[in-house]
C-alpha cells in the first residue's frame, strides 16, 4: 500500500467539482478543482482533473492499439467468448460475491436528478438501474429516500448478480425489485410496464454489450422511458488506460476486448455515443472526463478517459439529437436551445471502484 504523502502545494482531498467537460465547448473554463499548472508538482497528489493530452500521449495510444491489432483473439475463440458472456459474468459474481458494492458518493452531484426523486414531496417516481451488479445505485437511493412513492428497479445480465442484490440486508421488495434481464434482448422485461420509467441508470453497462446489439439496447431504453424521462450514462472512453494495457490475444474486434475473466468491454468515442443516443433521444449532456492518476511511490502516470451523458426521451413534437427543453445552457448566445454547448453536471470524485488494468489481480466493474 502506498504510504500517505502530505501534499506541498495543493490539498490532496477528494474534489467537489466535475472533471467532465462538454465536448462541444472544449475551450470553456474547467469545472474541476485539481488542475495541474506546474508539471514539476505532478506527483504531489493522486489525481489531476482535465488532463491534457499532448502528441506524446496520442502517439503512445496509437502505438499500443497497433500492437494489439497484431495479436487479436484467435478467431476460433471469438464466438466462444460471445456465447459465454452471461456465464462469465456469473462466474465473476460467484467469485467476488458482494465485494463490488461501492458507495457511489459521486452520484449525488454528478447526477443530481436521481436524488431529486428521493425528496419527501417528489411524488411517484420509478428508477431502473440497468446492469445493477451489486446494487451500487439502487441501495443508496433506497437507504436515503424520504419519498414513500419512489420505487427502484434493478436488473442485470447475470443471475448471480441479481442474487447478490436480493441477499443484501437492505433489499426491500416493497421499495424495489431486482430481476434478470438482458438490455440487448428483443424486448423490455415483463416486470416493467412500457413508458413507466422516470430515470434509467446506465453506468458502465453499454460497454459490456456486443456492438451488434447496441441498437436493440437503444430500442429497449426508448420503450422503457416516459416521454421526458432521463437516461444517465457513464462509460469507458477511447484510449483509456485500461484499453491501452491489454496484452496480446485480448482484442475481439475494433476497440472491443475480452478481459482475463472472460468479461467483455468496449471503449467509446463521443461521436459514437451521440450517434447512438441522438437517433432517439434529446441531449442534455455530452461530456468527456480526462483524468491523470499518479502513483506517487512508483512515479507512474496513468491517463483515464470516461464519457458521460444525459439523454431524454423527446416530448411530443420534439426532435431527437438536439438539447432538450430542460438542458441548462452554458452559452447564453445560443439560440433556440439547439446550437450551443450543454452544461456539465457538478461532481464529486472519480468513483473509487475503478476497473484495474488488464493483468491486475482482481478486476472491478466500474470507473
Amino acid at each position: 500500500m502506498e504510504p500517505a504523502v502530505t501534499p506541498t502545494t495543493t490539498e490532496d482531498i477528494k474534489k467537489r467539482e466535475s472533471s467532465s467537460r462538454d465536448v462541444n465547448s472544449p475551450s470553456s473554463a474547467p469545472f474541476g478543482g485539481r488542475l495541474l499548472v506546474d508539471e514539476s508538482t505532478v506527483f504531489e497528489q493522486n489525481a489531476w482533473d482535465h488532463a491534457t493530452w499532448g502528441e506524446e500521449q496520442e502517439q503512445h495510444a496509437r502505438n499500443e492499439i497497433a500492437r494489439q491489432n497484431l495479436n487479436p483473439v484467435p478467431q476460433e475463440l471469438v464466438e466462444t467468448y460471445h456465447a459465454e458472456a452471461a456465464e462469465n459474468w456469473n462466474k465473476f459474481y460467484t467469485k467476488n460475491e458482494n465485494k463490488f458494492f461501492k458507495d457511489r458518493h459521486w452520484l449525488r452531484i454528478e447526477f443530481p436528478e436521481l436524488f431529486d426523486m428521493i425528496e419527501a414531496e417528489a411524488g411517484e417516481k420509478n428508477v431502473m438501474e440497468i446492469g445493477c451488479g451489486a446494487g451500487n445505485t439502487m441501495f443508496p437511493l433506497i437507504i436515503e429516500s424520504k419519498n414513500p412513492k419512489l420505487f427502484v428497479y434493478a436488473c442485470d445480465f447475470s443471475s448471480t448478480a441479481v442474487d447478490v442484490v436480493k441477499n443484501n440486508t437492505e433489499y426491500d421488495p416493497k421499495r424495489g425489485k431486482a430481476f434478470v434481464w438482458d438490455l440487448a434482448g428483443d424486448d423490455i422485461p415483463p416486470e416493467v410496464e412500457p413508458e413507466s420509467m422516470d430515470v434509467l441508470v446506465l453506468i458502465f453497462v453499454l460497454s459490456a454489450l456486443h456492438p451488434d446489439r447496441w441498437e436493440h439496447a437503444m430500442n429497449n431504453l426508448y420503450k422503457l422511458l416516459k416521454p421526458g424521462g432521463l437516461i444517465v450514462f457513464r462509460d469507458y472512453g477511447r484510449y483509456d488506460m485500461a484499453q491501452l494495457r491489454f496484452k496480446k490475444n485480448r482484442l475481439l474486434s475494433d476497440n472491443f476486448y475480452v478481459r482475463g475473466d472472460g468479461t467483455r468491454v468496449y471503449f467509446f468515442e463521443s461521436d459514437e455515443i451521440v450517434k447512438l443516443f441522438g437517433s432517439r433521444f434529446t441531449i442534455d449532456q455530452n461530456a468527456v472526463d480526462r483524468r491523470l492518476i499518479v502513483n506517487r511511490l512508483r512515479k507512474v502516470k496513468m491517463y483515464r478517459v470516461w464519457l458521460q451523458g444525459k439523454f431524454r426521451k423527446p416530448l411530443a413534437g420534439q426532435a431527437p439529437g438536439v438539447p432538450s427543453e430542460t438542458t441548462v445552457r452554458t452559452d447564453e448566445s445560443a439560440e433556440d436551445g439547439v446550437d450551443g454547448p450543454v452544461d456539465t453536471a457538478l461532481s464529486l470524485d472519480t468513483p473509487s471502484d475503478s476497473p484495474l488494468p488488464s493483468g491486475a489481480a482482481t478486476p472491478s466493474l466500474e470507473a
